[in-house]
């Protein structure tokens, strides 16, 4: 199951993004969770979007920066934008709406809960009338 989120072939990047840096991103697989910790330093919480569509897990974040300088012969204006864009195929036995994410220390770290395994029933004969 942790191979479907490992699985590059499954990664979904916009034609745009090709070539660009793409943050670093470690997986791992517990018996309740997965676990995803993606290195983004220098936003905040409030730069990131995360959303789940059909069991598509795509996180994001854009941060924009402008700042202004002004002396008597002159005027300087400068702004930058970075952004990035990372999605995922969920495993089959991941629950959409158990999903956790908190930002700390540079660090976006998501929770995914695994739905509970669910006990096979035993063989039951059937008789013949």
């Amino acid at each position: 199951m942790l191979s479907d989120l490992l699985d590059d072939d499954r990664f979904f990047f916009s034609p745009w993004l090709r070539g660009q840096q793409m943050p670093a991103v470690n997986i791992k697989e517990t018996e309740k969770n997965y676990e995803i910790d993606l290195a983004a330093p220098g936003y905040t919480k409030k730069d990131f979007k995360i959303d789940v569509d059909s069991g598509m897990l795509t996180i994001s974040a854009e941060k924009k920066e402008e700042s202004e300088k002004t002396e008597e012969n002159f005027q300087r204006k400068e702004f930058s934008c970075t952004s990035f864009s990372r999605s995922f195929n969920l495993p089959e036995n991941t629950s959409e709406e158990d999903i956790h994410a908190r930002y700390e220390d540079g660090i976006l770290k998501l929770r995914i809960a695994k739905k509970p395994e669910q006990q096979q029933k035993p063989k039951k004969p059937i008789a013949i009338e």
